[in-house]
């Protein structure tokens, strides 16, 4: 255990040792006490420590997981259903054109992302995050469910794919308020001993949706004639939305807004509640732009690798390796089920070890193994291209896990929501959901099948050159927080800490 950093704390002839409560506190909790009490002068009182409502922490996990889950569905689904896609909304284009146009359309839907984010995270910092969550739900079943509806170029000709892009932009906008907020949500509701897990279901979701997704495909794909897929098949799983989109519309509405959300209102940061969102953008960017670097960094390691493994991965297999498409289904969905496995474990031990670790790690082992791991799923045979894809999952898990606890963690509570908004949305728009398209045009032009692990490993390098700057939250309370804890016996132990550290501190003044 390392010891407390503040100099009144050290061990000396004329100073008493650390206290036992106090030595038993993480450094980075220790030392984030130590400046809160400092700031306000005197020890803990109950009011001052948030205990949280486990019936209600476990309503704000599932509601906000499944939002996630009903995401990531449609983004299975449309992935591994581009080269179809191309053909019905495409269908004069060349084979590759086709696949380049599909993912067009996929990554047109990144570029109003930030237009989402900076409309909503400012809402979701004014009127609450529950309002907003429940918003960006009926936006994403919506856009999602039209796709299914939406008649073929054959039909209407080149209103066919203009509809199509409509569909994706609505989604996308929609999209723009729900990842950030959701990570907001949880991230204000857990407590934080235990937060990178709690948060890390969030892309349990995230990788059951695709898992769904992609299971539901590749059903379709063994169950019909390729000539029934392109009439009907390929629209069966996006019809599924509306109902997913009912079912999550009901649990958000019954959400309670988040304790750090109702504290911010109650108390003294008011006037920051109500500002105009162009006063808080220009706020954010004045005067939190090193974490919005840092988060667009972390962003940048985390959605490459995503959007590389989940949306690129199956259409390399079929368009570059000429693998059947119910075995590249298969494989791609292999790894999803290994990250559903992995992600809440290491959301735990982000907990314990630290976020920093964690994705410093990784970082380092994606710049080392993107290369072995694409030359083992170009194998043939059947075992390695199932471990080249597990090593890419289990990087992938590694960065989705400690994410969600993270980025929240980086901005404090007036601007929590629009910070994510903006820092999130940006990054992934810009090289995130960009991935598929720039990749497939890269292998392309060059003809060199290896460019996907060339981009991984610099996504791994910019990844780790982001950790150096990163602050350790685990553990830590939020920015602008209370200090959350899971029981009024955690509350006790941390009081009793702000007592003897507060008593250590004033203790020379009595000597003196």
């Amino acid at each position: 255990m390392s010891g407390v950093t503040s100099d009144e704390q050290r061990p000396g002839p004329d100073r008493p040792p650390v206290p036992e409560a106090v030595a038993r506190l993480p450094r980075p909790v220790r030392e984030d006490l130590i400046r809160r009490l400092r700031r306000r002068r005197s020890a803990f009182g109950e009011d001052d420590v948030q205990v949280v409502e486990r019936p209600l922490l476990r309503r704000a996990v599932g509601a906000s997981a499944l939002g996630n889950c009903m995401e990531w569905f449609d983004f299975g689904v449309y992935s591994y259903l581009a080269a179809t896609i191309g053909k019905v909304f495409f269908p004069g284009a060349s084979p590759a054109a086709q696949v380049i146009s599909s993912f067009a359309t996929f990554a047109a839907a990144f570029v109003v992302r930030p237009i989402g984010g900076l409309v909503f995270g400012p809402l979701g910092d004014r009127i609450g995050r529950q309002k907003v969550l429940a918003t960006t739900m009926i936006m994403m079943a919506v856009g999602t469910f039209a796709i299914g509806v939406i008649p073929g170029y054959g039909t209407i000709g080149i209103a066919a794919p203009l509809l199509l892009l409509l569909a994706r932009m609505v989604q996308g906008f929609s999209t723009g308020g729900e990842y950030g907020g959701a990570t907001t949500f949880v991230a204000e509701y857990s407590p934080d001993r235990r937060r990178g897990f709690l948060s890390s279901w969030l892309d349990f979701g995230t990788f059951v949706g695709y898992a769904l997704g992609s299971a539901l495909v590749t059903v379709l794909n063994l169950s019909l004639t390729d000539a029934q897929m392109l009439s009907w098949g390929w629209r069966v799983p996006f019809l599924i939305a509306g109902p997913l989109g009912v079912i999550g519309l009901y649990m958000r509405l019954r959400l309670e807004e988040s304790p750090a959300f109702q504290q911010q209102l109650d108390e003294h940061e008011k006037s920051l509640a109500q500002e105009s969102a162009g006063s808080e953008f220009k706020d954010i960017v004045r005067n939190h732009w090193r974490p919005l670097l840092v988060c667009m960094g972390l962003v940048l390691l985390y959605n490459v690798t995503n959007y590389m493994v989940t949306g690129y991965l199956p259409t390399y297999q079929t368009e570059t390796l000429n693998r059947s498409s119910s075995s590249a289904d298969v494989l791609v969905l292999v790894g999803m089920l290994w990250i559903v496995v992995l992600v809440t474990f290491l959301g735990r031990l982000s907990d314990r070890v630290g976020r920093r670790p964690v994705y410093a790690v990784a970082a380092a082992a994606m710049i080392v193994l993107s290369v072995p791991a694409f030359l083992l799923v170009k194998a043939h045979g059947t075992w390695p291209p199932i471990l080249g894809v597990l090593i890419l999952s289990t990087l992938l898990a590694c960065f989705a896990a400690p994410s969600a606890a993270t980025l929240p963690a980086l901005f404090p509570t007036a601007v929590r929501y629009a910070a994510m908004g903006i820092g999130f949305n940006f990054a992934v728009a810009a090289f995130g959901g960009t991935t598929p398209l720039v990749t497939a045009a890269l292998v392309t032009a060059t003809g060199d099948d290896l460019m996907p692990a060339y981009y991984l490993m610099l996504a791994g390098a910019i990844g780790l050159l982001t950790v150096k700057f990163l602050p350790e939250s685990a553990q830590v309370p939020l920015k602008g927080s209370q200090p959350m804890v899971g029981s009024r016996a955690e509350r006790r132990e941390l009081i009793l800490a702000s007592e003897e550290l507060h008593a250590c501190a004033r203790e020379p003044q009595r000597r003196g």
